[in-house]
């Protein structure tokens, strides 16, 4: 996949109502599409707009009723128990810059179609499940213009307050406030109180394609430590001051990024993963020296006790960074999570329902972070993960074979009629 086009959904292959949710992932894919095969459309952008006003015709179509919250979260709700709290499924549609089209949005649009399903079978039996249906659309899951990620979930969730991320600006100085006016997107209130929430993604990883696994269960999320850090030295010329007298920001950031690598390969096995994706400096001219750097770096593993050891390690480098480079470090901000599980009977009804399908399945951890890392934290949530080609993801060849998102799909929909009907209700 890394070295030729990404194929296109077909559509012709299927039938019914899987025919269907193919082609409108299709249509998805249109918005912010770019010339190598991904997308680009980033949280609060016209093309989030745009696709964010699509979804809402599609739900507003099958009856559901749309509304947004304070921070731009999207909901299509379906109350067909009037006062009961609500069965939250979804994911997110921003993206990266050059993204893949899969990440995050085949989430939504595979919560909507199990959503229709569903829907239209209570109907048709005249049932009445225990719990209302809404599918969601968590605003800037990405943090990629926006920080931190997972914006939306975490205020839902009460992990960060609505004047916080509405203040928070991107590089061009727009709000989050601004751009989601701007998209029609600002709503009011706290969006639909939750009993149980689901969502489905994209592995991001090799593992499952490797080991021929339909379904991923994710019992667990790894632990992240995420740093924002101002690298500060003084401007000087490049061509008339002498290297003795530098205080060279960018070479001070530079040995940041180097730290991180060697501390990633000091742990033996892939236990844990660093990485330096963004930098920012000023003055960025050509024939200047740099007096700051800006840059974002984070570590990440399973095991709590190997991060913290990871951390003390680039905590120590910094103070033998700052003397080599004869540069200021300080850290601006910060957003950790720890290793939390998902609820085992989540899990186990996981597992069961794809058992039930037939599908091979495996349990699995998720490295990246996701909205479902946060609602798993104040209601039982399930997270399923489907099979990444070459595991390539942020990446405009990203790809997932058709039959496994609709295996996925169905997964999907079957873990969420069990929810709406109580089956993990306490007996």
């Amino acid at each position: 996949m890394s070295n030729g086009a990404v194929p296109e959904p077909d559509p012709t292959k299927f039938t019914g109502a899987d025919a269907v949710f193919l082609q409108d992932f299709a249509t998805l894919s249109a918005f912010g599409a770019t010339p190598g095969g991904g997308v680009e459309r980033q949280a609060g952008s016209p093309a989030d707009g745009e696709q964010r006003a699509w979804l809402s015709a599609i739900l507003r179509d099958k009856g559901f009723n749309v509304s947004f919250d304070r921070i731009g979260n999207q909901f299509g709700l379906l109350e067909v128990n009037p006062g009961a709290p609500y069965v939250l499924v979804g994911s997110h549609l921003d993206s990266q810059p050059t993204a893949g089209r899969y990440d995050g949005a085949y989430g939504v649009l595979a919560a909507a179609h199990a959503a229709f399903s569903l829907a239209t079978e209570w109907r048709a039996a005249g049932t009445t499940p225990r719990y209302n249906l809404a599918v969601v659309n968590w605003f800037n899951e990405e943090g990629a213009r926006f920080k931190p990620s997972m914006m939306g979930s975490s205020v839902y969730t009460g992990k960060m307050t609505p004047e916080e991320a509405l203040a928070t600006a991107d590089h061009g100085g727009t709000t989050v406030r601004q751009a989601l006016e701007a998209t029609a997107s600002l709503g009011e209130g706290t969006g639909p109180t939750a009993a149980y929430a689901a969502e489905i993604h994209i592995q991001q990883g090799r593992s499952m394609e490797r080991d021929g696994v339909t379904i991923g269960v994710v019992d667990s999320n790894w632990a992240a430590n995420k740093y924002q850090f101002e690298v500060r030295g003084e401007q000087a010329h490049t061509g008339s001051t002498v290297i003795a007298d530098r205080r060279d920001a960018l070479l001070g950031a530079s040995m940041l990024v180097v730290a991180a690598r060697e501390i990633a390969d000091h742990f033996p096995g892939g236990a844990v993963h660093t990485s330096v994706g963004q930098l920012d400096v000023y003055p960025n001219s050509p024939v200047v020296v740099p007096s700051l750097v800006s840059l974002l770096l984070d570590l990440r593993s399973a095991d709590e006790e190997l991060l913290a050891e990871a951390d003390r390690m680039l905590h120590d480098r910094i103070g033998r960074i700052e003397r080599a480079a004869r540069v200021e470090i300080s850290k601006t901000g910060s957003h950790c999570w720890p290793v939390t599980p998902y609820q085992p009977e989540g899990v186990a009804l996981a597992e069961k329902t794809a058992a039930n399908r037939g599908l091979a399945y495996a349990r699995v951890k998720t490295l990246a972070g996701h909205d479902s890392t946060n609602l798993k934290d104040v209601v039982p949530t399930v997270m399923l993960f489907v099979p990444s080609a070459e595991g390539i993801s942020h990446n405009e060849h990203e790809y997932t074979r058709d039959q496994d998102i609709i295996s996925g799909l169905h997964v999907l929909t079957d873990v969420v009629r069990s929810l709406c009907l109580g089956e993990l209700d306490p007996r």
